[in-house]
C-alpha cells in the first residue's frame, strides 16, 4: 500500500459528475478525471467497496454536506469505487441523499487505481475503504484505511 510521501498512481478514469444527473444522453452523463487535474488543489481521494451498499451512503453524503469547506480550502473530493459510471449514476439517481453529489465518483473498473494505491482487497476484488489527502503536488500527505 502507498503510504505518505508516495505520489499517487497516474489514472485517467471516467466518472459520474456533479451535473451527471441532469444529463439528457450518456455522452454528457460522464466527465473524466486524471491524476493532473485540480491543479494547485489538495485533494481527498476516498474509495468504498461497492455501489449499493448500506454503509457507503452516509460517508458520501457527510463528504457531500461539507464539500463547499473543502472548496474553501482549495480541495477536491474525489470520490470511487470498483463499479462503473452507470452503477454510479444509477445509485445517485435512486438514493435520494446521493442525488447531485457535488463532487465526481471515479469508476475504476479495471481496478488499476485501487491495485496502484495499494487498497484492493485480494480476497473480495474490491476497493477497501480509504482515503488519501494528497497535495498540490500529488503527494499523499495522510492515509486511513479500513477492512470490509
Amino acid at each position: 500500500m502507498l503510504g505518505i510521501g508516495d505520489k499517487i498512481p497516474e489514472f485517467d478514469l471516467l466518472a459520474v459528475g456533479p451535473e451527471s444527473v441532469k444529463a439528457t444522453s450518456p455522452d454528457q452523463a460522464f466527465i473524466k478525471v486524471s491524476d493532473k487535474d485540480y491543479k494547485g488543489k489538495w485533494k481527498v481521494l476516498f474509495f468504498w467497496p461497492k455501489d449499493f451498499t448500506f454503509v457507503c451512503p452516509t460517508e458520501i453524503i457527510a463528504f457531500g454536506d461539507i464539500n463547499d469547506e473543502f472548496a474553501d480550502r482549495d480541495t477536491q473530493l474525489i470520490g470511487g469505487s470498483i463499479d462503473n459510471e452507470f452503477v454510479h449514476l444509477a445509485w445517485q439517481n435512486d438514493h435520494e441523499g446521493l442525488h447531485g453529489s457535488p463532487f465526481p465518483w471515479v469508476s475504476d473498473i479495471k481496478r488499476e487505481l485501487s491495485s496502484g494505491l495499494g487498497i484492493l482487497d485480494k480476497n473480495e476484488g474490491v476497493s477497501l475503504r480509504a482515503t488519501f489527502i494528497v497535495d498540490p503536488d500529488n503527494i499523499i500527505r495522510h492515509v486511513s484505511v479500513n477492512d470490509l
